[in-house]
């Protein structure tokens, strides 16, 4: 088994490239690793980017918004391989997190996104909790 899960990524291929110059990240592609697990991987990250209600799924259209479709299924691939090694290692069964799982953990920063929208639309917001 790889050291670390950050390992395993790399020799996938489906870590993040690193070129850096003066300070300034510039747009990196991934490595070149395992062709077949890598390519297997992404079939599978296409599979669950189309599944309605899963994590991977929300993590997709997360990453899609900013970065795009080829990032996003490459953030995905990772995604997979990291809760694969982690199952694996530590022997649990997969557990599904559920859409909203992105969400309920970060709440306070999706409030406040979702203020910024509407004061950006010209509404003035107050926030009540509910009963």
């Amino acid at each position: 088994m790889a050291p670390s899960a950050k390992h395993l990524a790399s020799w996938a291929g489906l870590c993040p490239g690193n070129n850096e110059s003066a300070g300034k990240r510039m747009a990196g592609t991934v490595r070149k690793g395992n062709r077949w697990l890598r390519t297997a991987l992404v079939e599978a990250a296409l599979s669950a980017s189309r599944s309605k209600d899963s994590a991977l799924a929300a993590r997709y259209r997360r990453v899609m918004r900013h970065r795009g479709h080829k990032k996003a299924v490459i953030a995905v691939a990772h995604a997979i391989l990291i809760s694969v090694y982690y199952m694996l290692s530590r022997q649990v069964p997969y557990q599904e997190l559920g859409p909203d799982y992105f969400d309920q953990r970060h709440a306070e920063r999706a409030r406040r996104r979702a203020l910024q929208t509407l004061e950006r639309q010209g509404y003035r917001v107050t926030l009540e909790p509910a009963a």
